[in-house]
């Protein structure tokens, strides 16, 4: 049982503005901060995460600029698909964007998690839209073994028959702390904030998590490396990877081997750990993750 504790919310310091747009036949919802002109920075989140959680990252950016965080089809506010989701819909998701919001124009491109995974691989296959790439621990996945196939396309067929459930919060306070203890570094007030952008409040009263349960599905498709290796090789802009000191994504790299091998993929790297922070690490220290950030944008 979810303990309630009181905690006040972290207060935006540049306000964000929110709209809708039609990308695919499907309505995302955009959250935008800076000018409404000018080449944009687009911020990618992670998955079961949305838009409006990269305040805090915003906040830190000394520039002022135009700013965009869409939220991914399936999370946030943006529509969900009844029929599953599909990794190279989010690629598909992505053009479609900068073709509405920065046509003819090579963008800034930054990505956590799921939406580093998806911004590596679109900066491989649009290599001229992108000017610099930015990679919050979405370095790729762990390849499985080609035997894992059976196992997986069983577990996807049985999943078919029943919609997962998401956890249902007690709470605002409740579902902030749970966030603090999945992440021990996440600041009170930047959980509380967290919360409110992962859940809404229905009219009884009750939370309700904003994504698709449908995303807790397993993917019938194992992830092959080689074929993220071919992307990140095509890569023309600047590589910045940055990553938590205390991050689970780490243990990916059990040998120093398998770090460098992706690493020697990219032309132009460079690398920033960021320490007092786990995977969401602009969430934890997002002051620290703008400094990284920022000279390299500029």
């Amino acid at each position: 049982m979810e303990a309630a504790i009181a905690i006040e919310p972290y207060r935006p310091g540049r306000p964000p503005r929110r709209r809708q747009v039609t990308l695919r036949g499907l309505r995302y919802q955009l959250t935008e901060w800076g000018p409404t002109e000018g080449t944009p920075l687009i911020l990618l989140h992670g998955w079961m995460d949305c838009g409006a959680s990269w305040q805090f990252l915003v906040d830190a950016l000394h520039r002022e600029r135009r700013i965009l965080a869409p939220d991914w089809r399936g999370f946030g506010d943006s529509d969900w698909c009844p029929n599953g989701y599909w990794f190279p819909d989010y690629l598909a998701d992505l053009d479609a964007l900068l073709d509405a919001e920065a046509a003819d124009q090579a963008v800034d491109l930054v990505g956590h998690s799921m939406g580093g995974n998806v911004a590596g691989l679109y900066a491989g296959v649009r290599p001229e839209r992108i000017r610099r790439l930015g990679l919050l621990e979405g370095f790729g996945m762990r390849p499985p073994a080609a035997t894992e196939a059976p196992d997986r396309y069983r577990q996807w067929l049985e999943e078919q028959k029943d919609t997962p459930e998401m956890h249902t919060p007690a709470s605002w306070d409740g579902l902030a702390e749970r966030l603090m203890r999945q992440h021990p570094h996440m600041p009170p007030e930047h959980a509380a904030f967290v919360a409110r952008c992962w859940a809404r409040e229905n009219p009884d009263g009750s939370l309700t998590l904003r994504g698709d349960p449908r995303h807790k599905q397993k993917n019938p498709v194992l992830y092959r490396l080689e074929e993220a290796q071919a992307c990140w090789r095509n890569i023309t802009a600047p590589s910045l990877w940055i990553w938590g000191t205390e991050s689970r994504v780490l243990r990916m790299f059990e040998d120093k081997e398998s770090w460098e091998a992706r690493v020697r993929c990219f032309r132009d790297w460079r690398g920033v750990a960021i320490e007092n922070a786990g995977h969401m690490l602009q969430h934890d220290q997002p002051q620290a993750v703008a400094e990284a950030l920022e000279p390299f944008l500029a």
